[in-house]
């Protein structure tokens, strides 16, 4: 059984591009373009990790995390920042990893195997 990655980005070249690396190294991927869209999803999907990107024209990254925290079923998921705003770090400070754009894929994949196998 593969494990699950739900991407949340509003970039489709990075949903793309983070689909391809994902799916390549043998992970299954689900996507979400916002906060909002990534709410419905998190909880039909249940994935193992979550990438999140900061900024998105609906719901930001910071505010579906609170939502996320909230949930006992959901707050285990862990986190990898994937942003282009270099004060990413304090948004979320219980994220696995903040990684700014462009990121270093070797690095994000090391991130990822460190944390869900």
């Amino acid at each position: 059984m593969s494990k699950k990655i739900l991407i949340v980005d509003d970039d489709q070249e990075i949903r793309s591009y983070l689909t391809d690396l994902f799916t390549d190294n043998g992970y299954e991927v689900v996507t979400a373009a916002d906060g909002s869209v990534a709410d419905e999803v998190v909880v039909k999907e249940m994935p193992d990790l979550i990438t999140l990107d900061l900024e998105m024209p609906e719901e930001w990254g910071p505010r579906f995390y609170r939502k996320l925290t909230q949930n006992p079923e959901l707050k285990r998921i862990p986190v990898i920042v994937i942003s282009g705003l270099s004060a990413n770090k304090y948004a979320i400070p219980k994220a696995v990893a903040s990684l700014s754009k462009p990121f270093d894929p070797d690095q994000l994949m090391r991130i990822v195997k460190d944390t869900i196998g």
